[in-house]
């Protein structure tokens, strides 16, 4: 699916729904926000984005415990479901996304190479969700693959 078709289907699920979105991005830098922003009357049903590139940011931008980049690394789903939750926390949406990931092309190790990206989906009184993808391709198709599927499972994770 497009990446334009498919924000357009999260837009009109979260105005269907009178929901609101924030988001917590590290490897897409902001490309699910621009994307969704794109769209006219994004405003009534999304409230902000976060980029929170290094560890340092994802700690005092979205609350993720230092315990968790520590045991786990920034690129694990404990680390999505932190930075969701921190954006769900830090903003007036009832629910939100989280990238983080190594597009490469370098950064990967034998245990999490080049192209895995955890995501996760939070919401107001919903069970956290996560899930770990290793996507193929350059860095470009790394990010773009991120981006459709968070916003796939983003739409999964509210109907």
């Amino acid at each position: 699916m497009e990446l334009d078709t498919i924000a357009r289907a999260v837009s009109q699920e979260l105005n269907r729904q009178k929901l609101m979105l924030a988001t917590a991005e590290s490897c897409t830098g902001g490309w699910v926000a621009e994307l969704i922003t794109s769209i006219a009357g994004c405003s009534e049903w999304f409230d902000r984005g976060f980029v929170a590139y290094t560890n340092l940011a994802k700690r005092e931008m979205l609350g993720v415990p230092t315990t968790i980049l520590s045991r786990y690394g920034a690129v694990s789903e404990q680390a999505a479901r932190a930075m969701a939750e921190g954006a769900l926390k830090h903003s007036h949406a009832q629910v939100a996304l989280s990238i983080t990931g190594i597009a490469g092309p370098s950064g990967g190790t034998p245990e999490k190479p080049v192209g895995t990206v955890c995501l996760a989906w939070a919401g107001k009184n919903r069970d956290t969700k996560s899930h770990k993808h290793i996507f193929s391709g350059d860095r470009e198709a790394v990010r773009r693959q991120s981006v459709a599927a968070a916003l796939q499972g983003l739409l999964d994770f509210i109907r």
